[in-house]
């Protein structure tokens, strides 16, 4: 199956960028189904939430963590994953 892979993967790579991303778009389909909304509704979801999101942290609501802290929490997981 390796070499099949590999031959699909570099006929892939000879198609346009539009082309790739149709062929992506269809992969990802075959695996998780058609989305359940559109695009447009999707995308209005996304604005939503971000705004809400972003009055949260205006309001005071968020917790904020540094990255550093962040960062170093990840790398204790990994660790321990390891």
């Amino acid at each position: 199956m390796g070499s099949m892979l590999e031959e699909l993967e570099n006929k892939a790579l000879q198609l346009s960028p539009n082309e790739r991303g149709e062929l992506i778009h269809r992969l990802i389909v075959s695996l998780e189904g058609e989305p359940e909304d559109t695009p447009e509704a999707i995308a209005k979801a996304w604005d939503e939430e971000i705004a809400r999101r972003v009055a949260d942290m205006d309001a005071g609501k968020t917790v904020w963590i540094p990255a550093e802290e962040v960062f170093a929490r990840l790398d204790a997981i990994i660790e321990k994953a390891r």
